[in-house]
């Protein structure tokens, strides 16, 4: 069983479109959904009417475009009003300035990172971004990364009994591939962190948010409800 579901793990996805599928690790169960470089992946946040809050609503201001999501999820922590708390990047407007201090929640928990994205993706540590920042078409900032050069968050404890449902992001060292991930069940820091790492074999991934994480997987079935949220990531396909 363990071999089995190592294997479900590690098997290569389709190429050409983001995949997403569900399997296991240490007991829990995850849906991943990958995605290539090249591949039209967008962030969005607001559109005339206001804040998008929804994949919903997402979908249908791409109908115009005859276009739909392929896949998509809450893309990092916002304030009240839905707007994004650190750098935000949306086809090459910057909307929100990045954030270097430190600070309560989950956000200020340094280091924390930048998901950043034109032609490759990239995870960079927020300082780091500020001393030597790259182009970014896309770029959402969040915190605390999960894992920076292969090695877990140094504030992450294995018996922490903080345990909620995750999303975050990892890439690929050659910047081919990101590799969102959500968790189907409560876990902590030091184990979502693992599963990037150990299970997915990604020396970077960054945290998105925890407690309201959602994900829009029409090819599982999937499309979580809930409260409006801020940002969103996701893939844009011809709609079917």
């Amino acid at each position: 069983m363990l071999r089995l579901a190592l294997a479900l793990i590690l098997a290569p996805l389709a190429a050409g479109a983001a995949t997403c599928r569900d399997t296991v690790f240490e007991g829990m169960g995850y849906t991943v959904c990958e995605v290539a470089a090249g591949e039209d992946l967008r962030l969005f946040r607001s559109g005339p009417d206001g804040a998008y809050g929804s994949f919903r609503a997402v979908n249908q201001a791409l109908e115009a475009e005859g276009k739909s999501l392929g896949f998509a999820m809450n893309a990092g922590m916002y304030h009240r009003d839905l707007s994004p708390v650190g750098l935000y990047i949306e086809d090459g407007s910057e909307q929100a300035p990045l954030v270097t201090r430190d600070g309560p929640g989950n956000f200020g928990m340094l280091p924390n990172g930048v998901f950043c994205w034109d032609g490759s993706f990239r995870i960079i540590e927020s300082r780091a971004f500020k001393a030597d920042r790259p182009a970014c078409r896309y770029a959402t900032q969040s915190g605390p990364m999960l894992v920076i050069g292969g090695k877990l968050h140094p504030r992450f404890l294995a018996d922490s009994d903080s345990r909620y449902i995750r999303n975050g992001v990892g890439v690929s060292r050659d910047g081919s591939r990101a590799v969102f991930a959500i968790s189907n069940g409560r876990v902590n820091f030091h184990d979502f962190a693992r599963f990037f790492r150990d299970a997915m074999r990604l020396d970077d991934a960054l945290y998105f948010d925890g407690n309201i994480s959602r994900l829009y997987a029409p090819e599982l079935g999937r499309h979580d409800g809930g409260f409006p949220m801020g940002p969103i990531v996701g893939t844009v396909v011809p709609k079917g």
